[in-house]
């Protein structure tokens, strides 16, 4: 996004923020704005009238209104209406913000119900195991599939083994991929899901398991040298050799015996 989108997510953001006062307030929000989300993507010209900088904010406000009053619950709407107030720089803007506090809404939610770290940690999994399933990740990601193959899947996949939040937001990726794979969406919501802590997420391989003690001092180091607490999802590589490398966004350091 552009300066001006951001300025109005972020500001969306700690709206949100004031909004989501507990674990069931969160995952409502949470849900209703996957549906907004759903609605600005199917209707072109309900996003170019909320985005139209030419018109007023109070006209765009009242038009977000009046689209989801009754339809979802007043914090929602609240919602709806300060985004529809803000700059954008685009109208294609507005649905990938919607979709980004969506995800925001479930980590909170996660947080509340103290497992968030589960939450990343599974989103991070299994978008693992889908990476290395060509056949899973070619159903999941296809705008093709039915929404209810889609849900059975999953359901017969996850039964169990993720949370509700986790199971969550990867049904939404697999049932709305909105033109991406579903790995590369739940890598890019396991990223809102640490963003929520102001967290970041380094993938570290390793030839064998660290230790708990390990683990604490690699993170308090990352954390030290990035000014923020570090999430690890750690993978075992026999390829590494010995060592260590680790990846946090577009940076790599390569500590790794192989290399």
């Amino acid at each position: 996004m552009r300066g001006a989108s951001r300025a109005s997510l972020a500001e969306a953001s700690q709206q949100l923020s004031a909004a989501a006062t507990s674990a069931a307030a969160a995952r409502t929000l949470g849900d209703e704005l996957f549906a907004v989300m759903t609605l600005l993507d199917a209707e072109p010209a309900v996003r170019r009238a909320l985005t139209d900088g030419s018109r007023p904010a109070d006209a765009r406000t009242g038009l977000a209104r009046d689209l989801l009053g009754g339809r979802v619950g007043d914090a929602t709407v609240d919602l709806a209406a300060g985004l529809a107030a803000g700059q954008w720089s685009r109208p294609g803007d507005l649905p990938d913000a919607v979709e980004q506090l969506a995800v925001l809404a479930i980590a909170a939610a996660a947080e509340r119900g103290r497992h968030l770290d589960d939450l990343e940690d599974q989103l991070f999994r299994f978008g693992r195991v889908v990476a290395g399933t060509p056949e899973l990740r070619t159903v999941l990601s296809s705008p093709d599939v039915p929404a209810e193959y889609k849900e059975g899947l999953l359901g017969s996949l996850l039964e169990g083994k993720v949370t509700p939040d986790a199971r969550r937001l990867i049904g939404e990726a697999a049932v709305h991929p909105r033109g991406r794979s579903l790995d590369a969406t739940l890598a890019e919501y396991a990223r809102l899901a640490a963003q929520w802590r102001e967290r970041l997420i380094a993938v570290v391989r390793v030839a064998i398991a660290l230790s708990a003690a390990q683990l604490e001092r690699l993170a308090a180091a990352l954390a030290a040298e990035y000014g923020h607490e570090i999430h690890l999802n750690v993978l075992i590589d026999p390829n590494v050799v010995g060592g260590i490398s680790v990846r946090i966004g577009d940076e790599f350091i390569d500590g790794s015996v192989a290399s």
